[in-house]
């Protein structure tokens, strides 16, 4: 079942069109690899599926929802990590976590006990009493993703949420997000870090100049032939839709 859909996405910045008929869709418990140098359109992208930029044309759905139309509605159905931290230097780890679920809806005893089990998940048990400004890289890195990841959302939007992470961190990461998706979400995992996509399982989407010019399995879509699409900077041949058939 597709639970999340951008189709013909168009978004410009002056004379420079970020998107520009970006078309992915991603099944429920389906983890889709996006990949792409920088400036390809992948943060742009997560921007607009998160309600954040309003693109000039093309649909989001998530869950068949108008994600366009009814943003706020669309936001309570998404989790995203965005590639740069943003945590309030004062806050403690425990109050992001009780902030971010509580603002996904969660109260009480089911607030509680997603708190209790992310912090777990992620190894943040032991510093949940402490403000975010004195946490080292790697704590804030898993603090950021548990507030993505704390309310089991049917969409996750994780963009590089490996990027400076120490081995560990990395490793609670990708246990969280394969056990996500075990469970039905459908995640978009953009990285420069593609032997991060072949622990998890992904299948593969590669972004280019604003559009997806590669999609695929990767028994259809090799990670060696993505790195080489990725460095030639071209696909090799193209199909109707503009992504190279598989």
């Amino acid at each position: 079942m597709i639970a999340f859909e951008a189709c013909g996405l168009v978004k410009t910045y002056g004379t420079q069109r970020a998107l520009d008929g970006f078309t992915l869709r991603v099944a429920a418990g389906e983890i889709t690899g996006l990949a792409g140098r920088n400036g390809a359109g992948k943060t742009t992208f997560v921007e607009v599926v998160a309600g954040l930029v309003r693109p000039e044309a093309g649909r989001v759905r998530v869950c068949g929802m108008d994600a366009l139309a009814r943003p706020r509605a669309a936001r309570s159905l998404i989790g995203v990590c965005p590639q740069e931290t943003a945590l309030y230097p004062a806050a403690t780890v425990a109050e992001h976590l009780r902030l971010f679920g509580a603002l996904a809806g969660l109260r009480g005893t089911a607030l509680r006990r997603a708190v209790d089990d992310i912090a777990e998940r992620m190894d943040l048990t032991d510093i949940a009493g402490k403000p975010a400004g004195l946490l080292s890289g790697g704590q804030r890195k898993r603090t950021q993703a548990a507030t993505a990841l704390i309310a089991e959302r049917p969409l996750l939007l994780l963009d590089e949420p490996t990027v400076g992470a120490d081995p560990a961190t990395r490793a609670q990461l990708l246990a969280v997000v394969a056990d996500r998706a075990a469970a039905g979400a459908a995640i978009v995992y953009t990285t420069h870090y593609l032997p991060e996509l072949a622990e998890l399982n992904a299948t593969i989407a590669v972004a280019q100049a604003g559009r997806i010019v590669a999609r695929g399995t990767q028994a259809e879509l090799s990670l060696e032939r993505v790195n080489a699409l990725l460095v030639a900077g071209g696909p090799e041949r193209e199909d109707g839709d503009g992504a190279v058939a598989a």
